[in-house]
């Protein structure tokens, strides 16, 4: 296993750390596949949710412009092959898990970094991170999905902005933008992003999964085919253990006692 990234197991959810703090953990192939690797074995781990975050004093700088330096190379690197190979699939992958996956950005994400970190479900951030849209410092297009979040979350005009500028935003502007969830104390930040994902796990998790892929769809879905699927999901629900455990531990005044398991 790569020591670029460290995984925590607890009992219904995995904490993924990313670990190059001497480069702000910026992103070589080695810990691009070795996350995508671990991501992919989280259900195996019985996995319900997943925290991200990253070690020392950062969350992601983005890809580490060492190995892409083209006055280290016989030609310009070909930028979207990177895309492509490493960035993408983890976008995809990140938003195609069918549970909650959190994100607990401890220090500046920047470039790629803050976008990973844009893609997950919920994102907490501490008081003294910031986000930025690095791009356009080393002539680049936001990547890693940041044309599409940024817009999508913010509109068209922050999202020109803050690319085209490259402005750092503050964990808690970012929060009253509606771009990320929540920010916190810094050192209130792990207990608060550990307490919620456990929270998360211990939930109706096919649920959750279903709420997360319906509010995904939502942005290009027409209202009837957002109605259609919000049926078809409803119907799968109504048939998991836990929807029949949510109605029992009601009608009982206790507290439910939920599964994950669909059927």
């Amino acid at each position: 296993m790569s020591d670029t990234i460290l995984t925590q197991v607890h009992e219904n959810w995995v904490e993924i750390t990313l670990n190059r703090p001497d480069r702000l953990n910026s992103f070589n192939d080695e810990m691009h596949l070795a996350l995508r690797s671990e991501l992919e074995a989280a259900l195996d781990k019985g996995a319900r949710a997943i925290l991200l975050t990253g070690a020392g004093r950062g969350f992601c700088a983005g890809q580490d412009l060492g190995d892409r330096d083209p006055s280290k190379m016989s030609g310009s690197p070909d930028l979207g092959a990177t895309l492509v190979n490493f960035y993408n699939p983890l976008v995809r992958l990140i938003r195609s898990l069918e549970f909650p996956v959190v994100c607990a950005v401890n220090g500046v994400a920047a470039g790629a970094g803050a976008n990973i970190a844009l893609a997950c479900d919920i994102v907490l951030a501490a008081q003294s991170a910031k986000f930025i849209q690095s791009f356009a410092k080393v002539g680049l297009i936001p990547d890693g999905g940041g044309t599409w979040s940024l817009t999508h979350l913010l509109g068209e005009a922050r999202a020109k902005a803050l690319a085209l500028t490259a402005e750092p935003l503050s964990a808690q502007k970012a929060e009253d933008w509606g771009l990320i969830w929540r920010a916190v104390e810094d050192e209130a930040l792990m207990g608060e992003a550990r307490d919620l994902t456990a929270k998360l796990a211990d939930s109706p998790t096919v649920g959750l999964g279903m709420t997360k892929m319906a509010i995904q769809a939502a942005s290009t879905n027409s209202l009837d085919q957002q109605l259609d699927l919000e049926a078809k999901s409803q119907k799968i629900c109504g048939e998991t253990p836990d929807y029949a455990e949510g109605v029992r531990s009601f009608l009982q005044k206790r507290a439910p006692k939920f599964t994950g398991v669909k059927s």
